[in-house]
């Protein structure tokens, strides 16, 4: 027999997840914010609707000695949100964490080093893939994101959508980049996503309705790094911290 705290928990949970969606928020983050909410229902036997201060001061305590302060400052935020806006409820510990402040100096490449990172990616479409990364300045997931209709040739500009804090921005583009991308939609030709996913071969990508996978571009990266001799943390520095002249 279900308890009425689970029963709660199983009718609350739901809640959480429209709430999340209404508020436009990014996938990953969801899911962050979701799994917040589960990580504290078996922590707290799902009674999670009345935690006090003194509750949550365990709960983070215990949480940081098995995680990362990333991941702490993750849950607090997605069990704010479910006080809420599915609560409706105040935040009873608005500053309870407060990670170490850190500062960090990112891994610097050279440009011979990101031009040997090039040669050695193999396969062409992730060859290309990296090579907008740098050459435009973008996230993973801005890249994987592009459509053919996002390249505005005539005005050397890219659209970059759903950036970060779901905002989008206008970035310039080389005309290097440019030339690759236009024989690269040669090779492909779908009418849509200017980085189709490779599952179909040739033929599937030109009809393929989703772009590249993001773990095959992020484990080809880490293999070509550690081939070239390099450790870099992740694709993000290794292709916009040194921006070559093209």
């Amino acid at each position: 027999m279900t308890s009425p705290s689970a029963a709660d928990f199983d009718r609350l949970y739901p809640s959480h997840l429209k709430h999340l969606k209404l508020k436009g928020l990014q996938p990953k983050t969801i899911e962050a914010y979701a799994r917040a909410i589960r990580r504290a229902g078996a922590y707290f036997d799902h009674r999670i609707d009345a935690l006090t201060e003194a509750q949550l001061t365990d709960y983070f305590t215990d949480l940081l000695a098995s995680h990362s302060w990333s991941a702490v400052k993750l849950d607090r935020y997605g069990l704010k949100f479910f006080y809420t806006y599915v609560l409706g409820k105040p935040w009873m510990a608005p500053h309870l964490i407060k990670p170490p402040k850190a500062q960090r100096l990112p891994d610097i490449v050279t440009v011979d080093e990101v031009q040997q990172l090039f040669q050695a990616t193999r396969v062409v479409s992730y060859r290309v893939f990296l090579f907008t990364l740098y050459s435009l300045g973008l996230r993973l997931g801005e890249g994987l994101r592009l459509q053919v209709g996002d390249i505005d040739a005539q005005r050397g500009r890219v659209h970059i959508r759903d950036g970060k804090g779901n905002k989008d921005r206008l970035v310039p583009l080389p005309s290097a980049t440019l030339a690759l991308l236009r024989r690269f939609w040669q090779l492909h030709r779908n009418p849509v996503l200017l980085f189709p996913n490779r599952q179909g071969g040739l033929k599937g990508a030109s009809q393929a309705v989703t772009p590249l996978d993001r773990g095959g571009v992020q484990v080809t990266l880490r293999k070509v790094a550690l081939q070239c001799g390099l450790k870099k943390r992740s694709a993000r520095t290794v292709f916009v911290t040194a921006m070559p002249p093209i």
